[in-house]
């Protein structure tokens, strides 16, 4: 091999805008299966005609390059349609927490600064979408013109649209944004795709951290698609591939995967809400080689359903699982002719930043995250020191390069907190990394609880709760859980007079903030334990932790 050679032999690195990675994938695989829903099938060719009408549509409307376009649904073919119609008019995809109660809504419609929500008629997971808005949004049932709102609350936001045909007070209608597409030729359309930037952002996710609202992280293309990139390359996802994965659409677990299915020209298999029934026979029936639960709660529920039996995961070639070592071995002698894998990752890093290998031995891949994806540059550093810690230390994990986010949305203080002068992103997460570079969690330096895989601000609870009028002071803490990893637990003083008991805490929560955020215990206190200026939280949970140790204690809800 020649020198001029060898220096073409490393892979190249790709990147195109997201819109761009579906037209690539249509025209490469036009009649290959890019959607499989249990009720609905699309071709690349299919979605991507679905996704240039409607950028189209959303050209119609007046959408302009940067704006910011809200999608609220469980998982649907429309919600990918309306993904990447937004993408290819170069517009911002907001894509919103289904799981969302009024409060939150509320709040993240109006920070985002939303141009255009989309919606859906269809309830899911017991929730009707039109009367939460409804109630998150006063005056839109009210409103005469749907197609120029003027909401008191969210100046901003023009119209709430519906995904499907249907009617809803104060509601634009599917038919009439569809219209839309005519006052827009293929030509202009296709010449607003052409001037979409790589660097600028595609995405707006928002994850819980430290303030008291949830932040906007915004995601290039560049970082978007070069992830999935090289998570498909990771997977090794080729044509015969179909992966299945049933976790919400408003979540990078979902959206980088699709992705990198996409990217390699297999088949992506998804449904409205994870129902493990639905999910059992589909498996039976579409036959994926990939199975991507991620969480131990789908796992779980797969293998322990009565129709669960090595056959029915008999092609199934790979595992992505987050969970506990001793969870992980289980699981690989439940699907044993598959390779099974953990991953390491955050919404501000385009979701995964390292995963396991293929080509390593059980027990590595049971016991660490794997190495970083191809780019990605993960660096632990010593909490006392700064400087980097030695292989097998443990320390804060930061992250540099093309996958780190563009910054939180409208939160300037935050940003720089969270970026070092060099441009390292802190992540708050405990993590060591071995002499190979293989990653192992071991949980947060941030105060900030995950919950059956969703990230919960304590100070979220806290603000809410506060609002009580029997609540003096309240404080959140992260306790375990055997099912969800971790919960909340709340330490409430009373007002003087007042009276108030453990479900009345939770009858206040139920319906008003998402349920993973609703306290699994509720503790009243008449004196807090204190640093010189502070509440210290983890003198609380050891209480707590202590408590569960001298007898079993059921969750409150």
């Amino acid at each position: 091999m020649t020198h001029r050679e060898a220096n073409l032999q490393g892979p190249l690195v790709e990147a195109t805008t997201l819109g761009d990675l579906l037209l690539r994938s249509a025209r490469e695989w036009p009649d290959r299966e890019a959607l499989v829903f249990p009720d609905q099938r699309l071709t690349y060719a299919e979605l991507a005609e679905r996704a240039l009408r409607k950028a189209r549509a959303l050209q119609g409307t007046g959408i302009q390059p940067g704006d910011h376009i809200g999608i609220l649904a469980p998982n649907l073919p429309e919600v990918v349609d309306l993904l990447f119609a937004t993408v290819l008019c170069g517009a911002v995809a907001v894509l919103v927490n289904a799981r969302y109660k009024t409060t939150e809504l509320a709040y993240v419609v109006g920070n985002a600064d939303l141009k255009l929500l989309f919606t859906t008629l269809r309830v899911a997971d017991h929730v009707n979408f039109v009367e939460l808005l409804h109630q998150a949004l006063p005056g839109l049932e009210v409103a005469q013109d749907p197609s120029t709102l003027a909401l008191p609350a969210t100046p901003l936001l023009r119209s709430v649209v519906l995904m499907e045909d249907g009617a809803a007070s104060g509601l634009a209608s599917q038919c009439d944004f569809d219209a839309r597409a005519e006052l827009v030729s293929e030509q202009q359309a296709w010449q607003r795709r052409s001037e979409v930037v790589l660097r600028h952002p595609c995405l707006m996710m928002y994850t819980s951290g430290t303030t008291s609202g949830a932040k906007g992280c915004r995601l290039s293309h560049e970082s978007v698609v070069r992830s999935a990139c090289a998570i498909s390359q990771r997977f090794r996802i080729g044509c015969e591939d179909r992966q299945w994965n049933p976790l919400p659409m408003f979540h990078l677990a979902s959206i980088m995967p699709m992705l990198a299915s996409m990217w390699g020209g297999s088949a992506y298999l998804s449904q409205t809400v994870f129902d493990v029934d639905v999910a059992i026979r589909m498996i039976e029936s579409e036959r994926p080689t990939i199975l991507y639960t991620a969480f131990p709660t789908v796992m779980s529920a797969l293998t322990s359903h009565p129709r669960f039996r090595p056959e029915i995961v008999e092609h199934v070639r790979l595992v992505n699982n987050v969970a506990p070592a001793e969870q992980l071995r289980k699981n690989m002698k439940l699907v044993p002719n598959a390779i099974h894998i953990s991953a390491y990752g955050l919404t501000e890093a385009s979701g995964i930043s390292a995963y396991g290998g293929q080509d390593e031995d059980d027990d590595v891949r049971a016991t660490t995250c794997g190495r970083p994806l191809a780019g990605v540059q993960l660096r632990i550093q010593d909490l006392e020191s700064g400087q980097p810690a030695a292989p097998g230390v443990p320390g804060e994990m930061t992250i540099k390069g093309f996958s780190v986010f563009e910054g939180y949305w409208k939160s300037p203080d935050a940003n720089r907190d969270a970026f070092d002068a060099a441009g390292w992103f802190h992540t708050g997460d405990l993590c060591i990394m071995d002499a190979e570079g293989r990653v192992a969690y071991r949980g947060r330096i941030k105060d900030t609880l995950k919950v059956g895989g969703e990230n919960v601000a304590p100070v979220e609870i806290e603000s809410y709760l506060s609002t009580h009028p029997a609540v003096l002071v309240v404080q959140v803490v992260g306790v375990p859980d055997a099912r969800l990893s971790e919960v909340p637990a709340a330490f409430l003083q009373i007002k003087a007079g007042a009276t108030c008991t453990e479900q009345d805490i939770i009858e206040f929560c139920r319906g008003k903030i998402a349920s993973y955020k609703v306290p699994r215990y509720v503790r009243f206190v008449d004196e807090w334990p204190m640093s010189a200026t502070k509440i210290q939280k983890f003198r609380l949970r050891a209480a707590l932790m202590a408590e569960f140790a001298s007898k079993p204690i059921e969750p409150a809800s």
